[in-house]
């Protein structure tokens, strides 16, 4: 007579992860709680809890403790907002900051708390290490935004007053994201994003104006904008303002 009896599913096969398996995925949890946790708050056991691993595991990959878990962390975090601004040097230049924005907007919604503890700075786990990789997303930041201007590398390196606007700008966004989240998320990130384009294209056009690079930067870059873009609907809101301002020409240019 035949058994009737169930055969048991076959045991799930354990798989050893490797060396560089194990760390992705310590990384992983620890990017997970330093997200929306400052990172002084977090635990080595909480890191082996959400990794489900023992804690000794967490010190066999990170024998530092907390700090060289964190600086890893830190360093795996500025690696994904760095790559926030790499985009195609394809259509209007407006667009593409968009397209940046919206992505930088969506980690800082994703890190609130982690990226508000990064850049407010006063953690206990700071040091010279973490200010450097921060500083590097910064100037990484600039150079993409010099790229999509046409100043970066090639034979028209960008000059101080354009680098310094462009830096001042970087700061700009990374003032208002921390605002921002202060504020609840509000307005909405896009809205915010619109506002932030509009500042990079008023920071240019008034650099422009004292700055010959600058001016043949906008200059180049107008050509390649349309009407429906950020540029064209920013001069269709600007331009009625700025004729009001005609009484502040001299009388001999207001009369030409």
């Amino acid at each position: 007579m035949t058994s009737t009896a169930a055969v048991p599913p076959p045991r799930a096969t354990y798989r050893r992860l490797s060396v560089e398996e194990r760390r992705a995925q310590l990384l992983l949890a620890a990017l997970g709680l330093f997200a929306h946790r400052a990172p002084d708050e977090v635990s080595l056991d909480e890191v082996a809890v959400a990794a489900g691993v023992s804690r000794p595991l967490v010190y066999r990959y990170f024998p530092g403790g907390r700090q060289q878990l964190y600086e890893a962390a830190l360093g795996s975090a500025a690696d994904e907002l760095t790559q926030c601004f790499t985009e195609p040097p394809v259509g209007p230049p407006t667009e593409r900051v968009a397209r940046v924005l919206d992505r930088y907007l969506r980690f800082v919604d994703e890190h609130d708390t982690g990226f508000s503890a990064l850049l407010r700075g006063g953690s206990v786990v700071e040091t010279s290490r973490t200010t450097t990789i921060v500083d590097g997303v910064r100037r990484a930041a600039a150079d993409e935004i010099l790229r999509h201007l046409g100043r970066m590398g090639g034979e028209q390196p960008a000059g101080p007053r354009l680098r310094m606007m462009v830096r001042s700008w970087i700061a700009a966004v990374e003032a208002a994201s921390l605002i921002w989240l202060d504020d609840g998320k509000l307005p909405a990130a896009s809205e915010l994003r619109g506002w932030l384009v509009d500042h990079l294209i008023a920071l240019l056009t008034a650099t422009a104006a004292t700055d010959p690079e600058t001016e043949a930067v906008v200059n180049d870059l107008l050509a390649l904008e349309t009407s429906g873009g950020p540029a064209g609907q920013l001069a269709e809101r600007v331009i009625p303002i700025v004729a009001d301002a005609a009484h502040l020409l001299p009388a001999a240019t207001a009369s030409d």
